[in-house]
């Protein structure tokens, strides 16, 4: 295997190794395996929502103190499958060690080569008989194949480690999908909502924009799953999920928040616009009467939401912001349901 072999093998993690530990040493956070697995995948681009929370980190100045390490790694490289994150991290090891093993043998052995070229270089200077050049001659060529072997094994090995190391990038990539996933609806989940509307504030306070928060309630759910049982609640969740995901925009943001609550986020979103998007989105899902059954024929009647809107305001934090939508919803359940207050 040529040198240029080696390089292109080896130079993504090299360059990633290049670009990660600089940045931590400027940013002073300490090189431990948690932290160096935080900027590793950050700089491989491969954990965009990593990336969208340090990218707002760094925008806004935030200090990387050992809290803000810990949370980095625990929301975005620990998911909440513990188990599986310890059997990929026990065989990202084993993939390190193996590779490293391996580029030791060749550094051994280009070294041992060296040293037999330079030894037969003095036993040539000693103006050596023909049966002496013809053993130099044998043990060059027996060195050469030697290498060769070698060169020839850290090839394959590195093909297959290769290909382990996509099997389990694509493990990792899996497992940041499910966790940032509502199993039940497909829609985003909370934990990802926090990290987009997190975003979305810097990102309004940064170009002067304006984004609105529409939180939503299913009316009466608690009655779908005591009459009919919770299978049924469950569909209903997902019609209402399907419903939102269908009227909104690209750029819109969609969540289960828990329960019987969903969010929409609305980037570059004034309060008269988002007025009109969650009225169509409450129109929209009472369109539908929902059935169940076998046949079809079991009528759950009107599906109907309630909605509280609030648009950001200087000074707004995640918490503000989600509180004065909270209070509107709680207005739109009190005045009967089915409507939109803001």
């Amino acid at each position: 295997m040529s040198s240029t072999a080696e390089n292109k093998e080896l130079d993504p993690a090299a360059q990633i190794l290049r670009l990660a530990v600089p940045q931590m040493s400027a940013l002073d956070i300490p090189v431990t395996p948690e932290n160096y697995t935080v900027w590793y995948e950050y700089f491989a681009g491969t954990n965009l929502d990593l990336n969208r929370a340090i990218d707002g980190f760094l925008a806004n100045s935030v200090s990387f103190t050992k809290e803000v390490n810990t949370s980095l790694y625990k929301n975005f490289i620990q998911e909440q499958s513990p188990e599986v994150i310890e059997n990929v991290q026990i065989e990202t090891q084993i993939l390190i060690n193996s590779l490293l093993s391996k580029i030791s043998q060749l550094s051994q052995g280009t070294a041992a080569f060296s040293g037999s070229l330079a030894e037969f270089g003095l036993r040539l200077q000693t103006n050596p008989d023909i049966n002496t050049l013809n053993e130099l001659v044998d043990g060059v060529v027996d060195e050469m194949q030697m290498l060769l072997i070698n060169n020839r094994e850290m090839e394959q090995s590195l093909c297959t480690m290769g290909q382990e190391v996509q099997n389990l990038k694509s493990e990792m990539e899996n497992l940041s999908l499910a966790a940032m996933t509502d199993q039940l609806t497909s829609l985003h989940n909370r934990r990802a909502y926090k990290l987009s509307i997190q975003d979305q504030i810097y990102l309004s306070q940064d170009h002067q924009t304006r984004c609105s928060l529409l939180l939503i309630d299913i009316d009466n759910f608690k009655a779908f799953n005591d009459t009919y049982g919770h299978l049924t609640g469950d569909k209903v969740l997902a019609y209402v999920a399907l419903a939102l995901k269908q009227c909104v925009r690209g750029d819109d943001f969609v969540a289960r928040y828990g329960g019987e609550e969903f969010v929409v986020v609305l980037p570059n979103t004034h309060f008269h616009d988002a007025l009109q998007v969650a009225e169509n989105l409450r129109e929209r899902i009472s369109e539908r009467r929902l059935t169940i059954g076998k046949d079809k024929k079991l009528s759950l009647g009107a599906i109907t939401v309630s909605i509280g809107l609030a648009s950001l305001q200087q000074g707004d934090d995640a918490e503000t912001l989600f509180s004065r939508a909270d209070k509107a919803l709680y207005q739109a359940k009190a005045e009967g349901r089915n409507c939109v207050r803001g």
